[in-house]
């Protein structure tokens, strides 16, 4: 596998530095609101990596930290008159919720901020001791920026840059405006612990530094995270672990692009800001998933209504097709006639197509194309009826369910039984566009009636009726089907 690195700037063949073992370290939330859209493709794109690494047959140790002390949190918590720790793990329990709905998977480790004070109090300490960092008078700890040579390497930023925005405010006792906070002294009424230098808390960038070296041996294979998180976040990691331990942090450094809200940024103040849970009210889980991997991780995305539903469609196609190949191979009876050689050549191609996408920078939005391709490949095989009834055309459709199931299993959508993930759909579809099903069915009722006695132009005004509805209804041999179009 090929995978782009933030910190050279081009794609590099990952091997992990342990014999197939992987060191993964995510930086997780800061548990102070509900978990949104911009969470949930981070955590989406990352969960598909550690998916992918462990189909190569990799044993990934993926670590995914929670902030549960900060300054957004003491805020939130101060403005409902709730205390903070009783806050952050609320928003933590709801990360959960939301991220099981999402199909995403528990992280291996996931260290909680105010579990580990001890290891980032030493990591100020050993800080101070290489003179990279300095306690004020007032029991803040600072980060010299200057006295780490390589700053601004990760984010390509250089110091004459940083220093035109550099400030310090009110009340700080920095040396330079560039340095940043490693430790804070407490303030009336916030949670502290006891340290060196007084009361406080950590600083935000301190955490990850701290508990990287504590549950793995540096550096990391992968460090990850939105591409918000380049600078300062991980570019202060970086500096850090580099001016304390001497070595780096992470040999790869992964961030996921932005998501955008019809095409705009994504900000409360503009009354955009979109939950995971707001979208789940109106589109299945698996949906927002979908629509998530549609772009290569490293791409902006733009949420939509129209991309949302695309995404709806396209996951009718996949399971409409895994549907109709369960259907033909329940068949009991099978013909010699053979598949025509381009079929298999293609199959064989497609399969090959996939794992290529996957290991070129874990090409989610190709590697789709690709399930496209199949699913066009099997509505050719159960078109013809000798195909599709062929001994050779079951062994085409296991070998297809197989496919599916491992692609399934790598991007995390298309796991669910095909027929009751349909009628999901529907559900969802119908709900959002305020049809009445029990309406819907008295009027296929009444159509299958006037069919019978042959009033077929009250029948063809009933499926008129129901058109304007916004209904769609086929014909089957097991009745009338129908669809929210």
């Amino acid at each position: 596998m090929r995978l782009y690195n933030t910190l050279t700037r081009s794609k590099e063949p990952f091997t992990p530095a342990e014999p197939g073992k992987v060191r993964l370290y995510v930086c997780g939330i800061t548990a102070y609101d509900l978990c949104h859209v911009g969470h949930a493709r981070s955590a989406v794109v990352f969960d598909v990596l550690v998916r992918a690494l462990t189909a190569q047959g990799l044993d990934v140790i993926f670590a995914r930290n929670f902030t549960d002390v900060d300054d957004k949190i003491i805020n939130r918590a101060n403005e409902l008159g709730e205390d903070p720790n009783a806050l952050a793990q609320r928003y933590i329990q709801a990360f959960y919720e939301d991220m099981d709905a999402l199909n995403v998977r528990r992280a291996t480790l996931e260290p909680k901020a105010t579990e580990h004070i001890d290891e980032m109090i030493q990591l100020c300490q050993d800080l101070i001791a290489k003179n990279a960092a300095y306690a004020t008078p007032g029991g803040d700890v600072y980060f010299r920026v200057r006295a780490y040579q390589a700053y601004g390497e990760l984010s390509g930023r250089n110091i004459e840059e940083l220093e035109a925005g550099a400030r310090v405010a009110p009340g700080e006792e920095k040396e330079d405006p560039l340095d940043f906070a490693l430790w804070k002294a407490a303030k009336p009424g916030e949670p502290s612990w006891s340290s060196p230098w007084g009361p406080g808390r950590p600083g935000w960038h301190t955490e990850c530094s701290a508990m990287s070296e504590k549950y793995f041996t540096l550096p990391l294979d992968i460090h990850g995270g939105g591409q918000d998180l380049i600078f300062p976040h991980h570019e202060n990691e970086m500096a850090q672990t580099g001016a304390s331990r001497g070595q780096a942090l992470a040999r790869f450094w992964m961030h996921n692009g932005f998501v955008q809200i019809d095409s705009e940024k994504m900000s409360k103040s503009l009354g955009n800001f979109k939950t995971i849970r707001d979208i789940i009210a109106q589109y299945l889980p698996e949906t927002l998933r979908f629509f998530l991997i549609t772009k290569h991780y490293r791409s902006p995305i733009d949420f939509t209504t129209q991309a949302m539903e695309e995404a709806e469609k396209n996951l009718i196609r996949i399971y409409t097709a895994m549907q109709a190949v369960e259907e033909a191979l329940a068949n009991q009876k099978w013909n010699k006639t053979s598949l025509p050689d381009d079929v298999l050549r293609e199959f064989a191609d497609i399969k090959t197509l996939f794992d290529e996408a996957m290991a070129d920078d874990m090409n989610t939005a190709a590697a789709l194309g690709h399930v496209f391709g199949l699913v066009r490949l099997v509505n050719r095989v159960l078109e013809d009826k000798g195909l599709r009834k062929s001994e050779q055309g079951k062994a085409f459709f296991e070998e297809t369910q197989d496919a599916l199931a491992a692609w399934g299993e790598i991007l995390g959508v298309f796991q669910q039984p095909a027929a009751a993930f349909l009628q999901q759909m529907r559900d969802v579809r119908v709900r959002r566009a305020g049809i009445d099903p029990a309406r819907v069915e008295a009027l296929l009722l009444q159509r299958q009636e006037a069919k019978k006695a042959k009033d077929f132009a009250a029948a063809d005004a009933v499926r008129e009726e129901l058109t304007a509805m916004g209904v769609d209804v086929r014909d089957t041999p097991q009745g009338p089907a129908w669809d929210v179009h």
